[in-house]
């Protein structure tokens, strides 16, 4: 099989963004069974045969057959999955990018439905839905134990409409409510601002062309310095993936040469490496201090870009773990309304590291203490590495220093009513703003870790 593109998908409602190829299959001869797989096969036969004479009421072929791929799928990681009907028909409409709908990133967690972050500037994150909270009701109705596909389709709505959620979050006592209006999600992949010089530039999602968004931004903060920009801050924060040649495309912007990296699996002929191109004709950011922003909100294409970037001392990895999603899942269209989404492979920084389960480490740690709930939920994070059926890093990981990263750092001791005295809504970013300003052109990259 050869990858012919690379697109933007998620978890079986397209949802949690990641890196994704879009693969074209000879459906001629799928359906040939090695032979030694007979016996097995003959069991889920003779298990069908029972249901149908046996069940308590008559039960159809498409619910059997479907329900037993859902089930091998399910067995395998979360992120592989069938997909037919609406479900697919949900993953062509994030691929064109809008839809109506809430705007959350989440991911089925043993019944329960779970907020990995909500997209910057929707609906759901102005309503106050935070990363890390559980979903237990929609409108009053109990949705823990239901398909996730199907949680996700009672959350589309047309635009201007209202849901109330129920929410549980770790580190309060009660759940409670919180009533959204939904809205047509067509997110900006890029904005940016200037604060002291200092360029902030948030890049919300990895769709088409957004290295070159961030060229573009990179080229208008310039400008507004009249060639005086201090440094860069690249915001990727409660950034679920996407695209990708995306993620390779805006690691190469602030890349003049190197590895960016590696994409490993099972057959050998699948294995790619993609390397810097200077297609924007070296550093556009011509040499300047950057210090990227992670958190656990932050993943797959996320890892990528903030992975190459440390790896290549490029940039100052600043914030919290991230997710730890280190897989490319592969669409394989069977034809033209079902696919299986299919975990084929994983993916490597320069260095060689992984970050499935483990994320990339920052290399200053910076918790957001400017929000109330932070601490706790902290303390609670919920990364790949919490979902049932992850796929194992081959590398046995040090559980106890994944842990590390929910302890109480004792450097950070000031209250978000103290912080929101000094004017500071956004913590993780005014430290790293204070640090290019203090440092100036001086601030170092991070070291080269080892592999």
């Amino acid at each position: 099989m050869t990858s012919v593109s690379r697109l933007r998908s998620a978890t079986t409602a397209g949802l949690l963004l990641s890196a994704i190829a879009l693969l074209p299959v000879a459906t001629a001869g799928l359906a040939a069974v090695d032979a030694r797989a007979g016996p097995e096969f003959g069991r889920l036969f003779t298990i069908y045969q029972l249901i149908k004479a046996n069940y308590v009421e008559p039960v159809s072929d498409d619910k059997l057959v479907k329900g037993a791929i859902d089930g091998m799928l399910a067995s395998l990681d979360p992120h592989s999955s069938y997909l037919e009907g609406p479900s697919l028909l949900r993953l062509d409409t994030m691929i064109e990018g809008n839809y109506s709908g809430l705007g959350l990133s989440v991911v089925g967690d043993d019944g329960a439905v779970k907020v990995i972050a909500p997209m910057r500037g929707s609906p759901a994150e102005q309503a106050g839905v935070k990363a890390g909270d559980y979903i237990t009701h929609l409108d009053g109705k109990l949705i823990y134990g239901l398909d996730l596909d199907e949680a996700v389709s009672r959350m589309r709505g047309p635009a201007g409409s209202k849901i109330r959620l129920t929410l549980f979050r770790p580190g309060r006592d009660q759940p409670f409510d919180l009533t959204v209006q939904r809205g047509v999600i067509s997110l900006e992949p890029v904005t940016s601002k200037l604060t002291d010089n200092v360029g902030v530039i948030s890049v919300n999602e990895f769709s088409a062309d957004v290295g070159n968004y961030v060229n573009q931004a990179i080229a208008d903060l310039r400008r507004q310095t009249a060639g005086k920009l201090a440094g860069i801050v690249l915001d990727l924060r409660q950034n679920p993936g996407g695209s990708l040649d995306e993620a390779v495309a805006l690691s190469d912007l602030f890349l003049a040469k190197g590895d960016i990296v590696s994409q490993r699996g099972r057959v050998a002929a699948e294995n790619e490496y993609y390397r810097a191109e200077t297609m924007f004709k070296g550093d556009a950011a011509a040499g300047l201090p950057v210090i990227v922003l992670i958190d656990a909100g932050s993943a797959s294409a996320s890892e990528i870009v903030a992975g190459a970037l440390q790896d290549q001392r490029r940039a100052l990895i600043m914030g919290e773990r991230s997710f730890g999603k280190g897989s490319v899942q592969s669409m394989i269209r069977l034809d033209k309304t079902h696919a299986v989404k299919l975990t084929t492979a994983r993916y490597y920084t320069p260095s060689g590291r992984s970050v499935q389960e483990g994320g990339i480490e920052p290399d200053i740690r910076v918790p957001q203490i400017s929000d109330p709930d932070a601490r706790k939920r902290s303390q609670l994070a919920f990364r790949e590495s919490d979902l049932r059926g992850h796929l194992v890093n081959e590398v046995d990981l040090d559980d106890k220093k994944l842990e590390d990263d929910k302890q109480d750092d004792p450097r950070f001791k000031l209250t978000p009513d103290e912080l929101k005295a000094k004017g500071i809504d956004d913590f993780q970013l005014w430290y790293a703003l204070n640090t290019i300003r203090r440092a100036g052109a001086a601030v170092a990259p991070a070291k080269a870790k080892a592999k």
